[in-house]
């Protein structure tokens, strides 16, 4: 199986930068790409990141500029960057990871983690 674990949440101040990481161990040979998604009650789950096995990076437009993530040296590590947080930015960021459904393989898929929380102060 495939478990993901992510770390580097918590409490910082608006304006400044945290750094959350995720990482793939198990059975990872099904990971296509992996994605951050974020969520706050009451809201619908929000993508704000995704890489995929080839390195190649995404974020929407609603974060472009302050999230940026990119490839751990490790296999299915990835990071998340996010700098000039805002208040707004708080939410709870889990990480997942995504197979080509198409092949009919791993029915496992999705996999998600555990999320982590980050809050940030005005």
């Amino acid at each position: 199986q495939t478990q993901l674990v992510e770390s580097g949440g918590g409490l910082v101040q608006a304006g400044g930068s945290l750094r959350l990481s995720c990482a793939a161990s198990g059975d990872t040979s099904c990971i296509s790409f992996m994605n951050w998604y974020r969520q706050t009650p009451g809201k619908e789950r929000e993508l704000v990141a995704r890489i995929t096995n080839d390195v190649i990076t995404y974020v929407p437009d609603s974060v472009k500029g302050r999230f940026t993530i990119s490839a751990g040296n490790t296999r299915h590590t990835n990071y998340l960057l996010i700098n000039n947080l805002k208040p707004e930015d708080t939410a709870v960021y889990s990480c997942n990871a995504e197979t080509d459904y198409t092949a009919g393989f791993c029915l496992t898929f999705p996999v998600w983690g555990q999320g982590t929380q980050v809050i940030v102060s005005s």
